[in-house]
């Protein structure tokens, strides 16, 4: 199994090096050369299998000759031992035919759990048969930063350092970045938003002597490795409700893209996917691109949503790529452009999106009345991410296909935006009680490259 760039001038490289490099030198994203495929008779036997049977089956394809069979079964298990669920991820019956699948029972109550426990495991394994060692920089709206602290802190072979922006995400999400004691990783409040987080993180892997002089590693949802293990989550929900011999839909709260290009890589694999909705809240420049009106970056305007406010999805690269026929170098000339404010994408490429992506958004009006509506008709509480889903998965769904909803994040992530619209405050699980309390651990910097550099620099040698 060999991956390529999204912008067709970086060498190829196998799975293990895909994962530690994140970013290719060319600034694209990996992706597979090609996409290998089940058979009915294979998603067929899932029925009844566990969430770490499913993983194996659908990943270990990806993965070539870097983990054996048995130690891949083994980073698998060691990555989900610590969930609050049996099922990893259980499906919810919201209406007829409208099913909300909980991906928040991980550690820091969120989808980005099922990602990054497993690359976690797949670093220290990986990075310890080598005797090396890395600096992973993570940017993050609010539960990527989480995730990857949880799941790399402690860790022998790898520093973390997360930067998210200052004042834009929910104290939730800041305490789970800032409270944890291991000297390895490390919490950057930057001033700016999300999108200049991210585009200082790339700005690091763009600058190679920096990159190579601390042996840079990328976990953002640019990192191939996220992408895979978001897809086993498609199978184990379409299983669960008749797949293969039936037909099911999903519905994805996104703003970085990554979820639901998820989704689309388990259709390529023979999940039989309808239909890939795409919800976004006010930030909405992807319902706005895939309803034909071009790429075109606006301002983040703060919302109740926070982990959506994002005007450069990065993993929208990967779809285009795919949509351009793997024209790495019409994919390049696209982000020049969206350097530059924007892009239009042609008529063939926007044809070739929205045959498999519809969307839709919803206004921080409409998301808070989704959040009541849902506790009263189904007694379920909603974090603002999970109530857009199932906002606009409700606008679209019909006919006989059952819908199924990312839930992405657990309610008490985001409990003023909870109890505005319900008058409940969720409360944390207990194994997360005393989250309040614990001190906080962070630094705050410009957002400026050379001073993020330097902040870096200076943290590993001393």
């Amino acid at each position: 199994m060999r991956y390529i760039s999204t912008r067709g001038k970086a060498p190829a490289l196998n799975f293990e090096d895909t994962m530690l490099t994140g970013l290719a030198r060319d600034g694209g994203l990996y992706v597979p050369e090609t996409i290998p495929t089940l058979s009915t008779d294979q998603i067929a036997a899932m029925a009844g299998q566990s969430y770490e049977d499913i993983a194996f089956t659908v990943m270990y394809p990806f993965i070539g000759d870097t983990f054996t069979e048995d130690e891949f079964r083994t980073l698998i298990s060691n990555a989900y031992a610590n969930f609050g669920h049996t099922a990893r991820a259980p499906l919810v019956q919201l209406a007829p035919n409208h099913f909300l699948l909980e991906l928040f029972h991980g550690p820091t109550l969120a989808f980005k759990d099922f990602a990054m426990q497993l690359i976690g495991q797949m670093f220290q394994k990986a990075l310890g048969r080598k005797g090396e060692r890395v600096t992973i920089v993570g940017a993050t709206s609010g539960d990527t930063g989480s995730a990857a602290i949880e799941a790399f802190r402690g860790l022998d072979n790898v520093d973390v350092f997360i930067l998210y922006p200052h004042g834009r995400v929910s104290e939730v999400q800041r305490r789970q970045m800032t409270t944890p004691t291991e000297s390895n990783v490390h919490a950057l409040a930057v001033d700016g938003d999300f999108d200049d987080c991210q585009a200082r993180l790339k700005d690091m892997f763009n600058d190679f002597e920096f990159r190579d002089g601390v042996r840079l590693a990328g976990v953002n949802s640019i990192n191939w490795g996220r992408v895979l293990a978001q897809v086993v989550y498609y199978f184990s929900a379409a299983v669960s409700l008749g797949a293969p011999a039936r037909e099911v839909s999903f519905t994805v709260p996104t703003g970085n893209f990554g979820d639901i290009f998820a989704g689309y890589i388990a259709k390529r694999m023979g999940l039989p996917i309808r239909d890939l909705v795409v919800a976004t809240n006010q930030n909405d420049i992807l319902d706005r691109c895939l309803k034909g009106q071009g790429y075109h970056k606006g301002s983040v305007h703060p919302s109740i949503s926070p982990s959506m406010d994002i005007q450069v999805s990065s993993n929208f690269e990967r779809a285009l790529f795919d949509a351009y026929d793997r024209d790495g170098n019409a994919v390049a000339q696209l982000m020049a452009e969206l350097g530059q404010g924007g892009f239009d994408v042609s008529q063939g490429a926007m044809q070739a999106l929205q045959a498999i992506y519809t969307s839709g958004r919803a206004s921080e009006e409409e998301t808070s009345a989704m959040i009541t509506r849902a506790l009263n008709t189904t007694g379920e509480l909603l974090c603002p991410h999970s109530a857009i889903g199932v906002k606009v998965a409700e606008e679209q769904r019909g006919g006989t296909t059952p819908m199924i909803t990312l839930a992405t994040a657990h309610p008490a992530k985001f409990p003023d935006a909870v109890e505005a619209a319900t008058g409940i405050r969720p409360p944390l699980p207990a194994r997360m009680a005393d989250l309040f309390e614990r001190e906080e651990r962070l630094t705050r910097v410009a957002n400026d490259l050379e001073a993020l550099k330097a902040h870096i620099t200076g943290a590993l040698n001393t």
